[in-house]
């Protein structure tokens, strides 16, 4: 339930980057008002909102925190639907924003308090396969429907959609106890943290944030892409709506999904031998997949880029499960949904606030002298940001590989 909870999240999240070109016509938007609505605009509200609603959520039940969440982004998702400007459109986006902050940081803590440590790995990065499937059912069907009728009536229909599931997570998601499958040492249960508390543990902490910096220039690279993926396999490659409903969605998924289970399987294998894992993998993964995304940006037809886009999606997402999994198990249960709530509020400012907003501004800026192809030379400026991913990753295995093992712990 969860699971199918996080894939409305993320569809109702893509759905105006999938879109993008009939909103575009409809609204008269230009790529840069898109990059801001769809990034800064939208990452404003979900940061600020995520670290009161993690606070909350860390004191009170989960569960019920999460249907509220999901009501309102539904329900925000619907009116998006009926915008009939581009101021209308995103308030309602950003109100989207606004019911999203509440879904992630409660799930992570409860995902937490049903498996122990050593299997959360694994149980996390199937959690995170929501996000490729809510983006594959996203293309193919919210494709679908702006085809066969418009791009209003699928997000009408998703939002629906979305209020039903509320009623699943108030009937299937039972709060469970908090740290119960963990050995809390040194603290009585009573002694809860506080906000300030929790603030100051995860920015003094070099490991949870150079995880956080790490994951939020990944994140720069895969929303700057994302955003505006299908507009470029459309507008400069010559695909239908009808064509990325239907192969754009079968590379989200095999590539974003194949990504979060293996990294997940990888986390839980590695980091049994040194920490160092949480960095390395991603590490190593961003390496190889720079060579996959300068061909994806620079291929001469859609069905080449869709070759390389695939092994692009599935390197680019193994940096999720493993900051997840380090920041979950690194910190104290009454602690986790608030610095799960930190660690989305730097990497989601970083990178789907800036992501988006600097590629659609950088297209606005190439039309002038290249209006064929300004958002491939658009794609070519996140390039250098893998190299600074790939740095901030490393300097994480540097630090985790000089940390003193928790007490009770073996050195590894």
């Amino acid at each position: 339930m969860l699971w199918l909870v996080y894939v409305l999240n993320f569809l109702s999240r893509q759905l105006p980057a999938i879109l993008a070109k009939p909103i575009q016509d409809s609204l008269h938007l230009s790529d840069g008002q898109l990059g801001r609505m769809s990034g800064l605009y939208f990452a404003l509200f979900y940061c600020c909102i995520s670290i009161p609603v993690g606070w909350f959520a860390d004191k009170t039940n989960r569960s019920r925190v999460l249907a509220a969440a999901c009501g309102i982004w539904s329900a925000a998702t619907m009116c998006c639907g009926f915008a009939a400007s581009y101021f209308q459109f995103a308030v309602t986006y950003m109100t989207v924003g606004f019911g999203e902050a509440g879904g992630v940081p409660p799930s992570y803590s409860i995902i937490c308090d049903y498996f122990p440590a050593g299997r959360r790995g694994t149980a996390l990065g199937i959690y995170n396969i929501g996000p490729p499937v809510g983006a594959a059912l996203g293309i193919a069907f919210g494709a679908s429907i702006a085809a066969a009728f418009n791009w209003r009536t699928a997000f009408v229909s998703l939002g629906a959609v979305g209020l039903i599931a509320v009623f699943g997570v108030l009937l299937f998601v039972p709060e469970p106890r908090r740290g119960g499958l963990d050995r809390i040492e040194g603290h009585a249960t009573a002694d809860k943290p506080s906000f300030r508390q929790t603030f100051a543990m995860f920015f003094s902490r070099p490991s949870l944030l150079l995880a956080a910096l790490g994951s939020g220039a990944t994140q720069f690279i895969t929303y700057g892409m994302g955003n505006f993926t299908v507009l470029f396999l459309m507008r400069e490659k010559g695909m239908t709506l009808r064509e990325v409903a239907v192969y754009y969605a079968l590379v989200a998924a095999l590539g974003m999904g194949g990504s979060m289970l293996v990294s997940g399987r990888l986390i839980d294998r590695f980091t049994r031998r040194s920490k160092q894992a949480y960095a390395l993998v991603p590490a190593v993964a961003l390496v190889a997949a720079i060579p996959f995304y300068l061909a994806f940006v620079s291929s001469p037809s859609w069905h080449v880029a869709l070759l390389f886009l695939t092994g692009t999606l599935f390197l680019n997402y193994f940096y999720l499960s493993s900051a997840v999994t380090l920041v979950q198990e690194e910190v104290r249960p009454d602690q986790r949904v608030m610095s799960g709530a930190l660690l989305l509020l730097v990497m989601n400012f970083i990178g789907l606030g800036l992501g988006p907003t600097c590629v659609g501004a950088a297209s606005d800026f190439f039309r002038a002298s290249h209006p064929q192809h300004s958002l491939q030379f658009a794609l070519y400026t996140l390039a250098p940001c893998y190299v600074l991913a790939i740095a901030l990753f490393l300097a994480l295995a540097r630090v985790l590989r000089n940390e003193r093992p928790k007490e009770g712990e073996p050195a590894r």
